[in-house]
């Protein structure tokens, strides 16, 4: 099946490039009955939009979502739910010199030679203009979400070398949206922007991590053996355009410790219910969520259209210099939060329809 689709019982399929007319999507297996805050799903799309952070590109869209089908008066019909964002700040001549020259790390040559075509104004298909349509299906999901008591808080917690050292626990996730960086300390967010700031200046990119953290998940969220929820919520993630790397929980930093030292010891409450002294499993345990918080990272490639003179070839094999032009991010974190936060309503949402089915 083509990948266009990401979901079983809710469903997301996206269409349209970078540069093209407009972008959109159809989402299938939303319940009916649903209260649309149309609103709501704007204001996630404003976070995501360019322009949206002075640390991002410079390219204007207002990202107006048109909801086409599925809805009649702010009420979800259970049919399929069709929108569209229409294009209005597309430059495409900034591509012209990508016609016939492919760019270091980045699509236009896998493209190319998959489907013997590729569309060089801005990415095409391969562009994170895409995402856009995602950020809508997420915004949905979250208002089915919330009525179920389910939060999803993403945010910015590396730019490069710059860290965050404080735990979730500690912090008003909500403030991100009062800084550029979308980091919850002010300090750190700072000296992220700073950082940022200074690789933009010198033509360069730089990477860095988001963190996720979902709370009110309810236990039985999951379907071994292939679909587990991680291992969904890692697909999803990683299906996310200059994304390396996905941990959950310990990660990788369980590799480093003993059975005796990562194991999450159960407990009894005053209430009389169990749960775990610690949460190094991040929320799930044997791919099934333990009720516990989820918690995983997403790691951020530089973006790989930078503005300094790279060596690459072009269509004909010939060696050539290429200084790349356009309006690119110089890092992708900022701004890819909301994206980070959609992709896991989706998951979760799909896992919480599908685990009515699991059992009378």
């Amino acid at each position: 099946m083509p990948g266009n689709t990401v979901g079983i019982l809710f469903n997301l399929t996206t269409f349209g490039e970078s540069h093209g007319v407009a972008i959109g999507g159809v989402i299938d297996g939303c319940p009916a009955g649903l209260d649309l805050n149309v609103e709501a799903i704007q204001a996630e799309l404003d976070r995501r939009r360019p322009g949206s952070t002075p640390l991002g590109t410079t390219r204007k869209e207002g990202d107006e979502v048109e909801i086409l089908s599925g809805v009649m008066e702010g009420m979800t019909l259970g049919t399929p739910i069709g929108f569209l964002i229409r294009n209005k700040d597309a430059n495409s001549s900034d591509y012209d010199q990508l016609k016939e020259v492919y760019r270091p790390s980045h699509a236009d040559r896998t493209w190319e030679q998959k489907y013997g075509i590729r569309d060089h104004r801005g990415g095409g298909r391969s562009s994170a203009r895409e995402t856009a349509c995602r950020v809508v299906a997420g915004a949905i999901a979250r208002q089915f979400l919330s009525k179920q008591g389910i939060k999803v808080s993403a945010y910015v917690s590396a730019v490069g070398e710059v860290r965050l050292d404080r735990v979730y626990s500690d912090m008003d996730l909500d403030s991100i949206w009062t800084n550029s960086a979308r980091c919850p300390d002010a300090d750190t967010a700072k000296s992220m922007t700073k950082l940022i700031e200074k690789v933009r200046a010198d033509g360069d990119s730089i990477g860095g991590v988001i963190s996720c953290v979902v709370r009110g998940v309810p236990a039985g969220l999951g379907e071994p053996v292939f679909d587990k929820l991680e291992a969904d919520l890692a697909k999803a993630m990683l299906s996310i355009n200059a994304t390396k790397g996905f941990q959950i929980g310990s990660g990788f930093g369980a590799t480093y410790l003993l059975g005796s030292q990562h194991n999450d010891p159960y407990t009894v409450t005053q209430a009389g219910g169990i749960k775990t002294a610690s949460n190094r499993s991040g929320g799930t345990q044997g791919g099934i969520s333990n009720g516990e918080d989820i918690l995983f990272d997403v790691a951020f490639k530089p973006p790989a259209t930078i503005a300094q003179a790279q060596q690459t070839v072009n269509v004909k094999g010939e060696p050539v210099i290429l200084e790349a032009k356009g309006r690119h991010d110089p890092c992708v974190v900022p701004r890819a939060v909301p994206i980070v936060e959609a992709m896991a309503c989706l998951v979760l949402m799909d896992h919480l329809l599908r685990q009515r089915s699991a059992r009378i």
